[in-house]
């Protein structure tokens, strides 16, 4: 089984950037559409950026569009959103995965924006 490892959260104010990375155990995983979710406390996992398992085609959710960029790296298996301009509401745990059908989740990466 794809095992999955996200990686770059932290603390940023708001306004300011962060690049996270997933680095996935399997070379099959150049074969599958991936997404990026998040999970803040008391809500559900939501899929915040998308990408087809090439990369050409990039989809994201109205409240990240034209923030953050979703790409991905098939050479060394590995997915990456960057975010810009983060609002404290985007402060959450996130993951990556396969769209619809997943693996099984990794650990996720913390992101706080705060002041």
């Amino acid at each position: 089984q794809v095992q999955l490892v996200e990686s770059g959260g932290g603390l940023v104010q708001p306004g300011g950037s962060l690049r996270l990375s997933c680095a996935a155990s399997e070379s099959i995983f150049i074969f599958y559409a991936m997404g990026w979710y998040r999970q803040a406390p008391g809500k559900q996992r939501e899929l915040v950026a998308g990408i087809t398992s090439g990369g050409a085609i990039t989809d994201y959710a109205d409240s990240v569009k034209g923030r953050f960029t979703i790409s991905r790296d098939n050479a060394k298996n590995t997915l990456y959103l960057q975010m810009n301009s983060l609002k404290p509401e985007d402060t959450a745990v996130y993951y990556c995965n396969r769209k619809v059908v997943y693996w099984d989740w990794g650990q996720g990466t913390q992101v706080t924006v705060s002041s």
